[in-house]
């Protein structure tokens, strides 16, 4: 099946911009062309574009996306230190999470001292986050 790039983007929901870019940054092969001169794409293109999307959707980097791909292309210059990528990666993921999970917990604590009919200029809710910063600079 020949799929030209205006299909491309219309069935993974990219611009055709977007699939070039994708090409300079060598995150695709260039396609070949057919006589009309049309890029024209292949079924595992569109797994690939998906699997990018998908992957920056989680927060990984185009750069990071690139070494990821080099697993699926089997290419071991970008597959080398690939457990130093993964394990880096897992720890930024972790530190992440509780940093989430910190902001939830300010977040609920600030929530029950609300009053509901309050000044707003006098909101116990911003007195305790600018409390809380003030705590957690003196603790770095």
């Amino acid at each position: 099946m020949e799929i030209k790039i205006s299909e491309l983007a219309e069935i993974c929901d990219v611009n055709k911009e977007t699939i070039r870019y994708y090409e300079r940054k060598s995150l695709m092969q260039k396609p070949r062309r057919n006589k009309s001169g049309y890029r024209i794409y292949s079924v595992d293109t569109v797994k690939r574009v998906t699997f990018i999307k998908k992957m920056q959707g989680l927060g990984f980097s185009l750069s990071e996306i690139y070494k990821l791909l080099g697993v699926v292309d089997k290419d071991s210059d970008r597959c080398q230190d690939m457990y130093q990528f993964v394990s880096g990666k897992q720890q930024d993921i972790e530190r992440k999470i509780r940093e989430l999970q910190h902001m939830q917990s300010v977040l609920n604590e600030l929530m029950t001292c609300c009053p509901n009919e309050k000044d707003l200029y006098a909101c116990p809710m911003i007195e305790k986050a600018i409390a809380g910063e003030k705590h957690e600079e003196s603790t770095l």
